[in-house]
C-alpha cells in the first residue's frame, strides 16, 4: 500500500512505475487540449474526406439528401478506421498518430465504374462489393507487403515524404482559388486574399505565441479566417440550417454489394497504390514522431487500412487510407500523441452520426482551408528535406536517386495529361506522383545500392559541377588511396 502513491505520481508525470518516461506517442493530454488538438486534425482532413463521396454521389445522380447521407457515412467510417489505426486491436493498427479517411486514389476508377454501369442504381453496390474484396485481399497480403520496408532507407523515404508534400500543395492552391472552378470569380482577389490572410494569421501565431495557442495555430487560423470571410459573402451557413440532428448510416443503404470482376480488379490496383502510399506515410510519420516504423508496425498499419476498407462499405463508405495532410499537422504542432488523433476519430464518428455537427466544419470556406493547407502540406515537404539531409547526399548514387525520383514524381503535377495515351488502369497508378516517385526511388535504390559493385565511397563535393570535375575529384581520391 505504501508504494501506491509513488505509482500514481509516476503515472501522473507520464512515466511508468519503473521510472521510464512514456514515449510522446503514448502520452495522454489534458481533456481540453486533447479535444481542440483532435478537432484541428478533423479540420485539416475534412475536405479530403467529403470530396470523394460528393464527386461519386453526383456522378451516380444522388439527391441532396442522399449526398448528405453518403458524406456522413464517409465521416463515420473514417472515424472507425482511425480508431483501428491509433488504438489498435491485436496485430491491427500502427498505434501512431495516424488519421484514416477516404482515399482520392479510388475516385477515378469509381467514376469509371459508374460510367460503365447501365443502371446507375447498381453503381454503388458494385463499387462497395469491389472494395470489400480488395480490402480482404489487402489484409491477407499486408505481412508480405510490409517486408519491403528494407527497401526504404532515408534516401527513399526522404524523397517520398518530399513528394507527398509537393503533391498535396496543388490541393491547397485549388482550395485557395475558391469553391467552384466553373464560377466567374474563381481565383479572384477576394478568395486569394482570404487564403493569404489565413496563412498570415497562422504564421503570426506560430511566430509570436507560445505553448498551447502556438500548437493550435491552424485551428485558430481556420476560425478567424471563417469569421473574416463572412462580410465578403464567402461563408455559407445553409449546410447547418438544412442538416438533420441525428442520422445513422444504415448498413447497405444503397443495396447489397454486387461483385463484378472488372470492378474488383480495378479496385485491387487502387488498393496496391493505397498500400504503397500508406507505407510511405507510416515511414514519414515514424521519422517525425521519432518512433521509426519497422516491418511489424507497417504490417499492423496496413492491416488497419485494409480491414477498415473492407468494413467501410458495410456502412456505405469507400476505401480508406492514411491522410498525408495530417502527417504535416503532426510535424508542425509537434503534438505526437496517438490519443489526440483517436479523439479526432471520435469526432468523425459523431459527425457521421449527426449531420448537423458534420456541417459545422463544412462552413469553413475553401480559400480559408487553402491558406492553412499551404502551411500543413509545406511542412510535409520540409520534413522530407530534413530526412534527405540524413540520407548521405554527398554520395553520387543517392543524388541520382533523389533527382530522378522527384522528377518522375512531379510529372502528374506539372503535366497532368502526360499519361493520357496509357490504359485507364495504368493511369490510376501513373497519375499518382507519390506512387510513381516511390516506385522509382525504390527501384533506383536497388539498382545503385544493392546490385553489383557498391560505390558508397563515391562522393559529390559539388553536385552541380560539371561531370568532368566530379570525375577529377574521384580520380584524385583513388590516387590518394593507392
Amino acid at each position: 500500500m505504501a508504494d501506491e502513491p509513488q505509482v500514481r505520481n509516476a503515472q501522473d508525470a507520464g512515466t511508468t512505475p519503473e521510472g521510464r518516461t512514456k514515449h510522446p506517442v503514448d502520452e495522454t493530454l489534458p481533456p481540453l487540449k486533447m479535444f481542440t488538438s483532435g478537432l484541428q486534425h478533423v479540420a485539416a482532413m475534412y475536405a479530403g474526406v467529403v470530396a470523394p463521396p460528393l464527386i461519386v454521389g453526383a456522378a451516380v445522380g444522388l439527391s441532396g439528401t442522399e449526398l448528405t447521407f453518403l458524406t456522413g457515412a464517409s465521416l463515420f467510417t473514417a472515424g472507425l478506421a482511425t480508431f483501428l489505426q491509433t488504438l489498435g486491436v491485436w496485430k491491427i493498427g500502427a498505434k501512431l498518430p495516424f488519421v484514416n479517411g477516404v482515399t482520392f486514389a479510388g475516385v477515378a476508377p469509381m467514376l469509371a465504374i459508374v460510367d460503365t454501369t447501365e443502371d446507375k442504381s447498381d453503381a454503388l453496390p458494385i463499387i462497395f462489393g469491389a472494395i470489400i474484396v480488395a480490402g480482404l485481399l489487402g489484409f491477407l497480403a499486408a505481412p508480405w507487403f510490409s517486408r519491403l520496408v528494407r527497401f526504404f532507407p532515408p534516401v527513399v523515404t526522404g524523397t517520398v515524404i518530399t513528394l507527398i508534400g509537393i503533391s498535396l500543395l496543388p490541393v491547397a492552391f485549388g482550395w485557395a482559388q475558391g469553391p467552384n472552378p466553373a464560377a466567374d470569380d474563381y481565383g479572384s482577389g477576394k478568395f486569394l486574399g482570404l487564403a493569404a490572410v489565413t496563412l498570415a494569421i497562422v504564421l503570426l501565431l506560430r511566430r509570436f505565441t507560445r505553448g498551447f495557442l502556438k500548437q493550435i495555430a491552424v485551428l485558430v487560423g481556420l476560425v478567424l479566417g471563417t469569421l473574416i470571410a463572412i462580410p465578403f459573402g464567402a461563408t455559407d451557413f445553409s449546410p447547418v440550417t438544412e442538416a438533420d440532428i441525428v442520422g445513422f448510416p444504415n448498413p447497405f443503404h444503397f443495396g447489397a454489394p454486387q461483385f463484378a470482376l472488372a470492378a474488383i480488379i480495378s479496385m485491387c490496383v487502387v488498393m496496391l497504390v493505397s498500400m504503397t502510399e500508406s507505407t510511405a506515410d507510416m515511414l514519414a510519420l515514424g521519422e517525425i514522431v521519432e518512433r521509426p516504423a519497422d516491418e511489424k508496425t507497417i504490417a499492423a498499419g496496413l492491416r488497419a487500412d485494409t480491414l477498415g476498407s473492407a468494413l467501410s462499405p458495410l456502412f456505405n463508405g469507400f476505401m480508406c487510407s492514411a491522410f498525408a495532410q495530417n502527417v504535416g499537422l503532426v510535424a508542425m504542432t509537434r503534438i505526437r500523441s496517438r490519443f489526440v488523433v483517436a479523439c479526432g476519430g471520435g469526432l468523425l464518428v459523431l459527425m457521421g452520426l449527426s449531420p448537423v455537427m458534420a456541417s459545422l466544419i463544412s462552413v469553413v470556406p475553401r480559400p480559408v482551408l487553402g491558406g492553412a493547407g499551404v502551411v500543413l502540406f509545406g511542412s510535409v515537404a520540409a520534413s522530407g528535406i530534413q530526412t534527405l539531409v540524413k540520407a548521405g547526399l554527398e554520395k553520387d548514387n543517392n543524388v541520382l536517386i533523389v533527382a530522378v525520383s522527384i522528377a518522375v514524381g512531379i510529372i502528374p503535377i506539372t503535366k497532368p495529361d502526360f499519361y493520357h495515351a496509357f490504359p485507364e488502369t495504368a493511369q490510376i497508378i501513373l497519375d499518382s506522383g507519390i506512387s510513381t516517385g516511390c516506385v522509382a526511388a525504390v527501384l533506383l535504390n536497388v539498382v545503385f545500392n544493392h546490385f553489383g559493385r557498391r560505390t558508397d565511397d563515391d562522393e559529390v563535393t559539388a553536385p552541380m559541377e560539371p561531370g568532368d570535375e566530379i570525375s577529377e575529384t574521384r580520380g584524385a581520391k583513388a590516387a590518394h588511396a593507392h
